[in-house]
């Protein structure tokens, strides 16, 4: 009898303990958002970018289970006050691989010149494998696929692309710390490495270079996540020379994903939500001139700027049997 109440007592502990998380989550789903969100209900739970596509009108978002998605938006898109009920979009399947089975496709890059868009493909598991590879945005053809590490290579993680204006890709590795560069037409030309990449402390290379964007003035900005430094590369007349920004503010540690929202103010989505930083000599140093906070609870991956406003992916979706994800615009303040 005394084992039966005692068993029924952890029990209802457990119950107890149990549902204060998941009340905190109720409560945070049902407050009403300080900014303007786009949800859309997605196929599957995890969505780890998001871009803007502005000549199709549409997010592509990116599958943590493999395949990237499209969430068109229609023209009276603009809704006020934030809070007010919205119609959730809908995400439709533009791209899934047989042949990348079991990878998860992760930062994406919008090619608009070529009309294309570039997609990170990483092994999330045993991080065996990474790749790059490009599409068609009308016909959703795949145009290369660029193994970029295997099985006999060092541990590796393709996690971030950017395109430069000539059509080279750089993707970064957050797990090896090195960036590699890839033709217009998917060839693998050559691997970007520094010490400066490599922080002492080993618990700061669990996750390494991460986010990046490329800079109109011919060079790359790229973030170290566990260490939070910024990285400036020049990528001009063949040359990859690597200086650390010096951010006042920072260090911006658990940042992920990068967008420019112009040639001097940079986003970094993470913890927390998203940091806006801004330079006055060209990225030699930089400050920490605004914050937003989002909903936590969903985890901010990656950032876009859409008719000029910046909106944060957030990796988790909720809900049962349709999954509702949230694209959040971030206002910052000081």
């Amino acid at each position: 009898m005394a084992g039966s109440l005692c068993s029924a007592k952890l029990i209802a502990a457990f119950l107890l303990v149990s549902a204060v998380p998941f009340a905190y989550l109720i409560a945070l789903e049902l407050s009403p958002p300080s900014t303007h969100v786009f949800h859309y209900h997605g196929s599957g739970f995890l969505r780890e970018c998001a871009k803007w596509d502005a000549s199709g009108r549409r997010f592509l978002v990116s599958f943590l289970e493999g395949g990237v998605g499209q969430v068109p938006v229609p023209d009276d898109d603009h809704r006020s006050p934030p809070s007010a009920a919205a119609v959730v979009l809908e995400e439709a399947t533009v791209i899934k691989d047989a042949d990348l089975a079991g990878n998860a496709s992760l930062g994406l890059a919008v090619d608009a010149g070529r009309g294309r868009l570039l997609v990170a493909v990483a092994d999330v598991i045993g991080n065996k494998y990474s790749a790059v590879a490009a599409y068609d945005l009308s016909t959703w053809k795949r145009t290369f696929l660029t193994q970029l590490s295997g099985p006999s290579d060092e541990k590796s993680f393709a996690d971030d692309v950017a395109v430069d204006a000539e059509g080279n890709a750089y993707v970064t590795d957050a797990k090896a710390s090195k960036i590699w560069k890839v033709g217009p037409d998917g060839e693998l030309l050559s691997i970007i490495r520094s010490p400066l990449f490599i922080p002492k402390e080993w618990y700061r290379n669990l996750v390494g270079l991460n986010g990046i964007v490329y800079h109109p003035d011919g060079y790359l900005l790229v973030i170290h996540t566990f260490s939070g430094k910024l990285f400036k590369i020049d990528v001009t007349n063949g040359g990859e020379e690597v200086k650390v920004v010096d951010v006042v503010g920072g260090p911006l540690t658990f940042g992920d994903g990068l967008e420019l929202l112009s040639p001097t103010k940079l986003v970094v989505a993470g913890n927390p939500s998203g940091r806006l930083v801004e330079t006055l000599d060209g990225w030699q140093s930089a400050s920490v001139v605004g914050r937003f906070k989002g909903p936590s609870h969903r985890l901010a991956t990656a950032a876009t700027v859409k008719d000029g406003k910046v909106y944060l992916n957030h990796m988790f979706g909720l809900g049962y049997p349709k999954k509702k994800h949230a694209l959040v615009e971030a206002v910052f303040s000081t």
